[in-house]
């Protein structure tokens, strides 16, 4: 046995495998993405009994056929790291459908330990199930568990650490699939191994099976691997499939499915399951259901529910967020006071300080949205989310699969476009994968919360949460406005069947919330301490060079001279406190001397680099309401959506040299002239709505092609543009600012 044991777990969506990765941890864990692909791999680790051992957390699928992102990755990791033991979590009381994936886990040959999950919700449906007869029968450890209180894991964790003892070897099981089909298998095993056909990653049956099924991905590997062969394969896939076609009227995959759900109910009737209950009766979950996706009640509670996390996520941050504030702009003040003149001090203050710590501010708003949506999350609710807006998006030529994605992207403030575009991987009419991927950068991705948190708290202060929930319902509406042009265009065609099966109510338990509150607020504090620093200090270098001309600035200094000649005692006051002591004609010069400071630091930022880009575009950004500031701030967007408020917080502190004012950025947006409630919303909407960050324009990308990646920046931008114009045109029309 090695030195630490390698454990991967792995189920179906909702089965609880990912409480029972965080028991089974707790916070010795870390989250990255797999190589090539935005999905969550999620590693921790755990001592049990002496042994350490590493336990890798797969994403949540339902087959091990390569259609989605998350199927791929958990095939291919199985196939290459070769864990020692798979704990493969099924929900006890969804046994026959949780096992089709222990079916395929088996005809692979994993060595696994079947985690039978949520013991307590099956005895509350009546449902007993006898662990011992299903281990005999399946021929492999079964462990009874309750995930969320932990009841079961010693023993789950024996079971494991002793199968890895045995160092068995992968053994595939076989299952009968009818005549035709295990005819068809056996030749193919038999051409397989003759030659040495992707043995080395898949046995040989395996790959018969998946040849069948019409995997794409192996059928695309045996084609690179030995073309001659691949092609005798498909070739004798396609006569089989023409005689299943004309004698039963369905593809060998579905006779494949059927047998195995087959081989299933053969298992589950020898004893392993009796019901206590009348099979008509409805349990907690279809009850409460009755309620929440009810056609008329259910939205309406919906609305109802997302006002309330938006009214939670504000009342309770606002207090830390002003803290922070308040923290960030001593720190801002200290290094004032203590540093000498000159551009190291000016890019500490204004590109890290102003612009990261504008980021960071916004952590505890961040963190109590995350928890917020983790409750949703792992109580099952957000799957009802998806069920009820399955009927909406119909009319709007989308599928109900596309529900996940948008509410991945930010449907509910706070998700992130890159796994929601990933996430579109699971729709199967391209058209509707290729509408849904180019709306779903329209909701409110956790990038573009603190752009929305500051100017809705700078403008609209009295009802932060109210206008938030509008804002959030106008991304919803924007996005599917958009697919409908999109669908009625250039992605004509019908929408596709929606099934989606909805997992049981659960408590949330405080050790799971807190886990998945910290790890995404994490994401968020790691990428403004590198990605947002690193643009911030670049935005600041664009700010700050080349500077003015040496006869302009001379001018500058010539009049500060003339003022200071005139009166010396201000030479001290300017780096002290003290001007209400001084006669009325000095605290008149102290304004003016100011004044001269304020207008050379704003002359040095429009000659700047980016000042430049922000005047010359000035001509046409007018007409929604952006000045050359705001300019420079979105054009930073096009890298991070973050960056706005950084790129913000340092235009603006670099034309605000007055010691005395130690003003957050939100009170200097409220003071200055270009800013009003008009112009601001018309900002929101064109943040909200412009070309996705670059991160995601590169997923884009990768999903489809360079073509339709550039169609996104250019569409989403001049579409915003438009929306913006005509927020600030009519709003300043109607006097609304």
């Amino acid at each position: 046995m090695k030195d630490s044991l390698s454990v991967a777990l792995a189920g179906n969506p909702n089965a609880g495998k990912t409480t029972l990765f965080n028991q089974i941890t707790g916070a010795r864990q870390h989250v990255g993405n797999y190589p090539g692909i935005t999905v969550d791999h999620k590693e921790g680790k755990a001592t049990h009994n002496g042994h350490k051992i590493i336990v890798t957390d797969l994403p949540g699928i339902y087959s091990m056929t390569a259609y989605t992102a998350e199927e791929l990755v958990s095939r291919d990791y199985l196939v290459n790291e070769r864990p020692q033991v798979v704990i493969n979590i099924v929900d006890a009381s969804n046994l026959e459908r949780n096992l089709y994936l222990t079916c395929q886990f088996m005809e692979l040959g994993v060595p696994i330990v079947i985690a039978l999950n949520m013991m307590d919700v099956a005895k509350d449906r009546g449902i007993e199930i006898k662990a011992d007869r299903l281990s005999e029968l399946l021929g492999v450890p079964v462990v009874p568990i309750i995930a969320r209180s932990g009841m079961g894991q010693e023993e789950l964790l024996d079971a494991t650490i002793a199968l890895a003892g045995e160092n068995r070897e992968w053994t595939p099981r076989d299952i009968s699939y009818g005549e035709d089909i295990n005819d068809t298998i056996m030749t193919i095993i038999d051409l397989a191994a003759e030659n040495d056909f992707l043995t080395e990653d898949y046995p040989p049956r395996y790959t018969a099976i998946k040849y069948l099924e019409n995997d794409e991905q192996i059928v695309e590997k045996g084609r690179s691997t030995n073309p001659g062969m691949a092609d005798k394969l498909e070739a004798m896939v396609e006569r089989v499939s023409n005689h299943t076609m004309k004698t039963m009227e369905v593809y060998p995959e579905a006779i494949i499915a059927d047998h195995r759900y087959g081989f299933i109910k053969s298992i589950v009737k020898q004893g392993v399951i009796t019901h206590k209950f009348d099979a008509d009766r409805l349990y907690t979950s279809d009850k409460i259901d009755k309620v929440l996706t009810n056609r008329l009640i259910g939205p309406a509670i919906m609305l109802l529910i997302l006002l309330g996390l938006y009214q939670f996520t504000f009342s309770w941050s606002e207090a830390p967020v002003a803290w922070l504030e308040s923290f960030f702009g001593w720190i801002g003040g200290l290094v004032e006071s203590t540093m000498p003149d000159g551009l190291l001090k000016s890019m500490i203050i204004s590109g890290i300080i102003d612009g990261v710590g504008g980021v960071l501010g916004f952590v505890p708003l961040i963190m109590f949205m995350f928890f917020g949506i983790a409750i949703l999350e792992d109580s099952g609710y957000l799957a009802r989310v998806a069920y009820m807006m399955d009927r909406l998006f119909r009319i709007f030529g989308l599928h109900g699969s596309s529900v996940m994605p948008f509410i991945v992207s930010g449907g509910i403030a706070g998700g992130c476009a890159v796994p929601g575009v990933m996430a579109t991987r699971t729709l199967r009419s391209p058209k509707e994968r290729m509408a849904t991927l180019l709306t779903v950068p329209f909701m409110n991705c956790g990038a573009k919360l603190p752009v929305l948190a500051l100017l809705i708290g700078a403008f609209f202060s009295e009802h932060q949460a109210r206008y938030m929930f509008i804002f959030t319902m106008l991304a919803w509406v924007v996005a599917l406005l958009a697919a409908k042009i999109l669908r009625s265009t250039v992605l004509r065609g019908a929408p596709t069947p929606f099934v989606m099966e909805l997992p049981p109510y659960r408590f949330p338990t405080m050790r799971g919330l807190l886990i998945h509150t910290w790890e995404r607020t994490w994401q968020y504090i790691k990428k403004a301490g590198t990605v947002i620093l690193g643009i911030s200090i670049l935005l600041w270098a664009l700010m700050t060079f080349p500077g003015l001309p040496e006869q302009q600035s001379a001018r500058f200094e010539q009049n500060r001279q003339t003022i200071l000649a005139a009166h010396p005692e201000l030479e001290e006051i300017k780096a002290s406190s003290g001007i209400e002591k001084l006669p009325a004609t000095s605290r008149q010069a102290y304004t003016e001397l100011i004044r001269i400071d304020n207008l050379e630091s704003e002359a040095t930022l429009r000659n700047s680099f980016a000042g430049r880009i922000g005047t010359t575009l000035e001509g046409f950004s007018r007409f929604a309401g952006f000045d050359w500031r705001t300019n420079i701030a979105l054009v930073g967007g096009f890298a991070a959506k973050e960056v706005i408020v950084s790129t913000l917080g340092t235009a603006y502190s670099m034309g605000n040299v007055d010691v005395e004012a130690t003003e957050s950025l939100s009170q200097r947006l409220q003071h200055d002239p270009n800013w009003n409630r008009v112009a601001a919303v018309a900002a929101l909407v064109f943040i909200m709505f412009y070309a996705p960050c670059f991160v995601t324009v590169v997923c884009i990308a990768r999903e489809s092609s360079w073509k339709w990646a550039a169609f996104s920046i250019v569409f989403n931008t001049v579409f915003a543009f438009m929306l913006a114009t005509l927020v600030y045109q009519v709003g300043t029309i109607l006097n609304l600012g």
